[in-house]
């Protein structure tokens, strides 16, 4: 029997997904924080102008999602849709694209001034983002998303943020992206577990339909560890400074994200909450991680 849609403000705010802003400004943290480790300086109207353009970018993304899904007729069930919310598709399409153009406005006034490569990888960075969703392509529906998330918001975000603070780019800033492209991955990963009885009657193949559920939840211990030894192993190496360290304590959110997904991966109710702890993962890993670079700096 299908349930009655929930009627209440909260609906708003699942369709907005503030937590999910997390995966747009946590490259612009770790890429400014590693700078300035590097250079002792810190730029922050660029870092500012970066981090609204990254939300702006997500915001395009994310609004285009549920206008090519409403296509697709994939979320004819997502109450929280904000093409099922306002019943205006075209209306969201055009308003994603404002936010885009705005976004990509911002990165050019920060490429003028500090090197046009940086608009380059984030253009780079916008493909990926339409691969993953857009028509014809729609990746993600082929289980390919997870591939396109990794370079999108590590490497070539970090990469990127790290450029517009010092002209050049920088080995351990590539480093540390891995970890963080690896934590953002998980977020993605994570997001299709409850939806996929949608997502088998739409033909979308996400990787949680690949591998069922119990496999999936299987993996995760693996996918955690393989991100905190992407700190872990630059650290030892001496690539990263002591302080960070810290970042390794977020081994506890890594453990409930892992714990609650294996208890509850074949329920689609409690399994929704998985993605917000992932991000609360990602989050935790990233933020400690520059805050062990800030540090560094401090006791040198």
């Amino acid at each position: 029997m299908q349930t009655a849609p929930p009627k209440n403000s909260r609906l708003w705010l699942a369709a907005l997904k503030p937590p999910m802003y997390s995966v747009a400004i946590m490259p612009i943290v770790l890429g400014t924080a590693i700078a300035y480790w590097e250079t002792s300086q810190i730029n922050w109207a660029t870092a500012l102008r970066f981090g609204l353009a990254a939300v702006l970018i997500l915001l395009w993304e994310n609004l285009c999602n549920d206008v090519f899904d409403a296509a697709t007729g994939i979320d004819r069930r997502k109450y929280h849709s904000l093409v099922n919310l306002t019943g205006q598709r075209w209306g969201l399409f055009w308003l994603a694209q404002g936010c885009l153009v705005t976004g990509l406005a911002l990165i050019t006034a920060i490429a003028q001034t500090q090197g046009w490569l940086i608009l380059g990888l984030i253009l780079v960075c916008c493909l990926l983002g339409y691969l993953y969703q857009g028509p014809p392509f729609r990746l993600g529906y082929r289980g390919l998303g997870e591939f396109l998330c990794f370079p999108a918001f590590g490497p070539l975000a970090v990469s990127a943020v790290y450029f517009s603070q010092s002209g050049t780019f920088s080995s351990t800033a590539l480093w540390a992206s891995i970890s963080l492209g690896l934590s953002t991955t998980l977020v993605l990963f994570c997001s299709h577990f409850h939806q996929i009885d949608d997502d088998l009657a739409a033909g979308k193949r996400s990787p949680i339909v690949r591998l069922g559920t119990a496999r999936a939840a299987q993996l995760l211990p693996w996918a955690c560890g393989l991100t905190l030894a992407a700190i872990a192993g630059p650290l030892i190496a001496g690539i990263f400074p002591v302080w960070t360290a810290i970042a390794l304590l977020s081994f506890w959110p890594a453990q409930s994200l892992c714990q609650y997904v294996q208890r509850w991966h074949s329920q689609p109710e409690p399994i929704s909450r998985a993605k917000f702890l992932a991000i609360h993962f990602q989050f935790w890993s990233a933020l400690s991680l520059s805050l062990g670079f800030v540090l560094a700096r401090q006791w040198i």
